[in-house]
């Protein structure tokens, strides 16, 4: 997992050959007001899911691991908590892996948690399992989808 802030975004965009093109994206257009829902930028190797979800508590959320996608976690407004836990101590799987939605869930508590505040971003490699949307109210975040 990385965290930073979308102004040292340069930083990590070598890691991968689609995270230029993402916050080159992200840091022209005004998406805190823009429409929710899917923004495509190249077909389905990287596109963002604009969303406004409800938080919920740490000991209710699950962690999911994706095999397909990177998941890159944009925070736009609120406060944010993601959960961590190593893919090797995973113990408590709770959905098998779809290949479909790119998805399996566990039940395992996370040992580390981090927290997002408006500009900052956490990159989520398939090898990191999380635990998103972590806390009280309602936030906005663009959760990007970086094929690997």
């Amino acid at each position: 997992m990385i965290v930073s802030n979308l102004k040292n975004s340069e930083r990590i965009e070598g890691l991968h050959p689609l995270f230029k093109v993402l916050f080159d994206y992200v840091k022209s257009h005004d998406l805190l007001h823009a429409d929710l829902g899917r923004i495509e930028i190249d077909g389905e190797r990287l596109f963002i899911n604009n969303v406004n979800p409800e938080c919920v508590a740490a000991e209710k959320q699950v962690l999911e691991l994706h095999h397909d996608y990177i998941d890159v976690h944009i925070l736009l407004e609120g406060t944010e908590r993601i959960g961590w836990k190593a893919l090797e101590d995973l113990q408590e799987e709770t959905k098998a892996y779809s290949k479909e939605e790119d998805c399996a869930l566990y039940s395992d508590v996370p040992t580390t948690y981090v927290d997002l505040l408006p500009g900052q971003f956490a990159i989520v490699y398939p090898e990191d399992p999380h635990a998103p949307i972590i806390g009280n109210g309602k936030i906005r975040k663009l959760i990007a989808k970086v094929r690997v």
